[in-house]
C-alpha cells in the first residue's frame, strides 16, 4: 500500500506542480490504548520507507519517538518529525535536531503558538543549521476536542521557520472513542483551504487509504477524493499568492 499511495500522490502533486514529501510512520507509539495496533515494527517499517524512497523517488518523512531510534531512522529517511507531545522535551529536541536531517517540529496541543520560539531556539542550538520547520496541528479545547486558530500560523512565522499545517490531525478527537481517537475528516478541506490562503507554506495530511484501515481512519482523506482535494488546495494556495499573502516558495 505504501508504494501505491506514494506513486499516486507523486503523480497527482506532480501534475499540479506541488513539491511532495511522503510521510508515514514506522511506529505509532502514542496510541490511546496499549492494545492498539502500532505498525509492523521498526525494522520492517524502515525497510518499507526506504523502499518508497528508492522505488518512487520521493523524499520521505517519518516521526521518531525515542532518542535511541534517531540515528537509525535518520539514516533511512530524509526528514524527521517530532511528536507534538514531546515538543517540550529539551534533550529529545536537541538530539533530533543534531541528527543532520531537517526536522518538522509539531506544536503541542497544550502550547500557545508564541511558545514555539523557545522550542525552535533549542533546536537551532543543537543543529547549527536553518533546517527547522514548525507544524500547527490544533490546540486542546476542552476534553477530546481540538480547535485550529488561524492566527497561530502568523505567530509561528515569527520563529523564522517554514510553517506547516497538519490538516488531518487538526480534526482529531483525541481519545474520543475511549480506547482510540476519533475524528471528523469531512472538515479537513474546511480547515486546510483558509490556512493555505493565509500563507502556510506546507500542508501535512494523513495519506489516503481504505476507510477501514488500522490507523487514523477517521482523520484521513478518502482514497477517491485525493486528486480533487489536492487540486482544490492548490487553487486555494494560488489565490492566497495572488492576494499577496504567500509567495511562490510556499507551494511545498
Amino acid at each position: 500500500m505504501a508504494i501505491d499511495t506514494a506513486e499516486s500522490l507523486k503523480e497527482i502533486t506532480g501534475s499540479l506542480g506541488i513539491p511532495f514529501i511522503y510521510k508515514s510512520s514506522y511506529d505509532k507509539a502514542n496510541r490511546s490504548s496499549g492494545k492498539s495496533y502500532r505498525g509492523l515494527g521498526m525494522d520492517k517499517g524502515l525497510e518499507i520507507l526506504a523502499e518508497v524512497r528508492k522505488k518512487v523517488g520521493v523524499p520521505v518523512l517519518t516521526d521518531v519517538h525515542d532518542k535511541d531510534d534517531i540515528a537509525e531512522v535518520a539514516a533511512a529517511v530524509d526528514v524527521l518529525q517530532t511528536p507534538a507531545f514531546l515538543c517540550r522535551q529539551t534533550d529529545f529536541i536537541h538530539a533530533v535536531a543534531a541528527s543532520g536531517r531537517p526536522v518538522n517540529i509539531k506544536k503541542g496541543q497544550f502550547l500557545s503558538p508564541g511558545e514555539m520560539k523557545n522550542v525552535v531556539d533549542k533546536a537551532r542550538e543543537a543543529s547549527g543549521k536553518d533546517t527547522i520547520m514548525v507544524c500547527e496541528r490544533g490546540a486542546s479545547f476542552g476534553y477530546n476536542n481540538l480547535v485550529s486558530d488561524m492566527r497561530s500560523l502568523a505567530i509561528m512565522r515569527e520563529t523564522g521557520c517554514p510553517v506547516v499545517f497538519d490538516a488531518t490531525h487538526s480534526v482529531q478527537l483525541p481519545g474520543g472513542h475511549g480506547t482510540s481517537s476519533g475524528g471528523r475528516r469531512e472538515f479537513v478541506p474546511v480547515l486546510a483551504v483558509p490556512r493555505l490562503q493565509a500563507a502556510s507554506p506546507g500542508l501535512h495530511g494523513n495519506p489516503p487509504g481504505p476507510g477501514q484501515g488500522a490507523l487514523g481512519r477517521s482523520q484521513r482523506l478518502a482514497a477517491r477524493s485525493d486528486e480533487g482535494v489536492a487540486d482544490h488546495f492548490e487553487r486555494a494556495r494560488r489565490a492566497g499568492e495572488a492576494r499577496g499573502l504567500c509567495g511562490a516558495e510556499n507551494a511545498e
